[in-house]
């Protein structure tokens, strides 16, 4: 697992941008982490990095963002979410199963019965006595 620190947003949205570039399609990433810890900057700068001109903001009350860019690029937000059940009735299956798109759900822990092995999954926390400061870390690092 790769495990790195970031002090600042722009640290935070110029690595998600530049890891987005690493990304090939199909690939699906469960963002994990409580309230504030940067999952939606993360998203953020991930979408600057696949060329998404638009405004990228937190999915949580629409629960899904199509953005079109090179390919199709799929925010999901699953905290309003009490199951993977409610996900699949969302028509989830499409977003997790896609060949022609990137996939990114945050509070992916919300739909663990659907998770695969190939997926990537990443974890934030905030530092601790570093109120700015975060830390990710990546498991299934492609």
């Amino acid at each position: 697992m790769k495990e790195i620190i970031f002090n600042s947003i722009v640290e935070t949205q110029s690595f998600a941008a530049d890891f987005a570039k690493t990304v090939p399609m199909g690939t699906v990433i469960g963002l994990i982490g409580d309230l504030g810890t940067g999952k939606t900057t993360f998203s953020q700068g991930f979408a600057k990095g696949l060329g998404i001109k638009d405004k990228v903001i937190s999915p949580t009350f629409k629960l899904v963002s199509v953005y079109e860019g090179k390919n199709p690029f799929y925010h999901i937000d699953c905290y309003r979410l009490e199951s993977s059940f409610d996900f699949l009735n969302i028509g989830g299956e499409e977003f997790i199963n896609s060949n022609e798109s990137i996939t990114l759900i945050e509070w992916a822990e919300r739909i663990e019965s659907l998770w695969s092995e190939n997926w990537v999954f990443i974890y934030f926390n905030i530092v601790k006595d570093k109120a700015d400061s975060r830390k990710i870390q990546i498991s299934n690092l492609i």
